[in-house]
C-alpha cells in the first residue's frame, strides 16, 4: 500500500486505511504501525535498534550516505558520537544564534515576490548552519544543493564529491588553525582519538542535513497550512506570541519526515506475538501525529490546540533530533517575521512537491507580499 504513494499525493487516506487494520499490521512483508503509543514505545525501547544484529543497515533506516552517521548507529557508538556533536545545539548556543536568524529573515523578506522555498526557506537555515559549521559563504550553494538532493532521494551526482572535498579541505585547515566552530571541535576530538576519520566525516554530513532540512520543510509546510487556514493566519498576526505554538502544530499536522524504521533485537511478544529478532517495523510518524486516541479532532490545524503529548516529528528516545531546538527557534523567528512583514502573503502559482515520500515538502512555492 505504501509503495503507491508519490510525493504529489495526499498520504493521509492511505495512513488511515493502515490504521484501520490495527495498532501493528503487515504490509508487503514488513510490520507497520500508525499508532502514537506504539511508535513512541518502540522509539524509546532499547530492545529495538536501527541496525540488524549482524550490524548491516536496513534500507528503511539508511540516509544513503557514505560514510554513515550516528543517526544510523546503535549504542554504544551512537551515544559516543552524539555526545561529541551535542554542544553545538545546547540552549545557550541556540540563544546565541537567534539574532543572526532574525537578521537573515528580515533581509530575505525585503522583496515583493519570491519562491518561498528557493529564495527564503532554503537560504535562511543554510546560512545559519554554515556559520555553525564554519562553511565559507562561497561554498553554501553546493551545501544547499547537496542537502536538498540527499534528503529527497535525488541522484547526488558530483554534488556529493564536492561536499566531501569541501569538508576534507576544512578539516585540514582547522587542524592547522582551529576556530570556534563545530568542525574545529570535532577535529580536536579526532586528534584525541574520540572518533575515527570516517566518523568525523559522517557526523559532518549528518549535521549538514539536520541543520537545515527540517527547517526548510517546516517553513514551506507551515506557510501552506496558513494559506489553507486563513483564520489561523489571522490568529497569528493578531498575537505573534502564538508563533512557538504554531511551530509545534505545523510539525504535528504537516511534519517534514513521515517515516522511520526500527529493527527488533529480540522477540517482543508484548508488542506483537509474531515479531522476532531482526524483524523490521516501519513507523509512520506522520500518522502517529494524527492519532485520534491522542489528539482530539486530529486532522484539524489549530495553533491554539491545548497542550498534548509531544508530537513525533523529531522522533523520540535516543535518536531524538539533535537539531530540534534550532529548527524550533528558526520556525518561531520565521513565522513572526512573515506575519509582520508579509501579512497579506498570497500564493501566485502552483506549488510543486519534492520527489520523495519519506520527506514531505515543497520544491517550489511562488508567493507575493500582497
Amino acid at each position: 500500500m505504501l509503495e503507491r504513494l508519490t510525493g504529489h499525493e495526499d498520504p493521509y487516506p492511505v495512513y488511515e486505511a493502515i490504521r484501520a487494520k490495527g495498532a501493528i499490521s503487515e504490509e508487503g512483508g514488513l510490520y507497520v504501525t500508525t499508532s502514537y503509543a506504539v511508535c513512541n514505545k518502540i522509539l524509546r525501547d532499547r530492545r529495538f535498534g536501527v541496525r540488524f544484529l549482524d550490524s548491516s543497515l536496513p534500507a528503511m533506516t539508511s540516509l544513503g550516505l557514505q560514510p554513515t552517521s550516528f543517526l544510523e548507529a546503535d549504542p554504544p557508538d551512537h551515544t559516543r558520537l552524539r555526545r561529541l556533536a551535542a554542544p553545538a545545539f545546547s540552549p545557550k548556543m541556540i540563544d546565541s544564534y537567534r539574532p543572526r536568524v532574525e537578521k537573515i529573515a528580515e533581509s530575505l523578506l525585503d522583496n515583493d515576490s519570491m519562491d518561498l522555498v528557493q529564495d527564503f526557506a532554503t537560504p535562511l537555515p543554510v546560512m545559519v548552519i554554515s556559520d555553525l559549521l564554519g562553511i565559507p559563504e562561497s561554498d553554501t550553494r553546493s551545501f544547499a544543493e547537496f542537502g536538498m538532493r540527499a534528503a529527497s532521494g535525488s541522484p547526488l551526482g558530483g554534488t556529493y564529491q564536492r561536499i566531501i572535498e569541501l569538508f576534507e579541505r576544512l578539516i585540514h585547515e582547522r587542524r592547522r588553525q582551529p576556530g570556534d566552530d563545530v568542525i574545529s571541535s570535532l577535529v580536536a576530538a579526532e586528534d584525541e582519538r574520540k572518533l575515527t576519520p570516517d566518523e568525523l566525516m559522517g557526523t559532518l554530513l549528518l549535521l549538514l542535513l539536520a541543520g537545515f532540512e527540517t527547517t526548510v520543510n517546516l517553513i514551506g509546510n507551515g506557510t501552506m497550512a496558513f494559506l489553507d487556514h486563513p483564520e489561523q493566519w489571522e490568529l497569528l498576526k493578531s498575537d505573534p506570541d502564538l508563533a512557538p505554538a504554531a511551530v509545534e502544530e505545523v510539525l504535528r499536522w504537516a511534519p517534514p519526515v513521515h517515516y522511520t524504521g526500527r529493527v527488533a533485537h529480540e522477540a517482543v511478544p508484548d508488542l506483537h506475538r509474531r515479531m522476532r529478532r531482526d524483524d523490521g517495523i516501519f513507523l509512520i510518524l506522520a500518522a502517529a501525529n494524527r492519532d485520534p486516541e491522542v489528539y482530539p479532532d486530529p486532522n484539524r490545524f489549530d495553533i491554539t490546540r491545548a497542550q498534548q503529548p509531544e508530537h513525533l516529528a523529531f522522533s523520540s528516545g535516543i535518536h531524538y533530533c539533535l537539531g530540534a531546538s534550532l529548527a524550533r527557534m528558526e520556525g518561531d523567528v520565521v513565522f513572526r517575521a512573515l506575519a509582520r512583514k508579509w501579512p497579506r502573503i498570497t500564493q501566485t502559482a502552483a506549488a510543486t512537491f519534492r520527489e520523495s515520500t519519506t520527506i514531505r515538502g515543497f520544491a517550489s512555492f511562488p508567493v507575493s507580499r500582497s
